[in-house]
């Protein structure tokens, strides 16, 4: 359990949608907060240690950008989910990998500049892990806006 004071929450609260598109977002952020903006840099840092704030990065629209991705189950025995999960997570093309509990039980999703470069990642990973997959390209996008309300 990590404690949070009020000020730990209203950032948690503002970074999830509402961080600055500015050319310096910290100082945005933290004027908006009305704390400096090294106070704001010391609880960022703090709340990433703490495991409450993973990173702070753009969510972009492959599409929109010209790109295609796709999201991919693979079939990985017990033994092995630690290993193979490492393995795709050293690929800069994927956001992040999940696990389920399923026969296909790793299920991840790539993003890259055309389906020749998908392709190319797909097989490596294959090659890599030594497991199978399914590609599951999208069909229809159903954009879900998550933001956890911190009390």
């Amino acid at each position: 359990m990590i404690d949070l004071d009020e000020t730990d929450k209203r950032i948690l609260n503002e970074i999830q949608l509402g961080f600055p598109l500015s050319i310096h977002p910290y100082a945005a952020l933290a004027e908006r907060l009305g704390i400096p903006e090294e106070e704001l840099l010391k609880r960022l840092e703090r709340l990433n240690r703490q495991g409450a704030v993973r990173r702070i990065g753009p969510v972009i629209n492959t599409r929109k950008a010209g790109g295609t991705s796709t999201l991919i189950a693979l079939k990985a025995p017990d033994s092995r989910i630690h290993e193979i999960g490492e393995i795709i997570s050293r690929h800069p093309e994927v956001s992040h990998n999940y696990l389920r509990p399923a026969e296909y039980n790793i299920w991840f999703t790539i993003s890259a500049a055309d389906r020749e470069r998908l392709d190319t990642i797909i097989k490596q990973i294959v090659d890599e892990t030594d497991c199978p997959i399914l590609d599951l390209p999208t069909k229809r996008l159903f954009k879900i806006g998550v933001k956890f309300d911190v009390r």
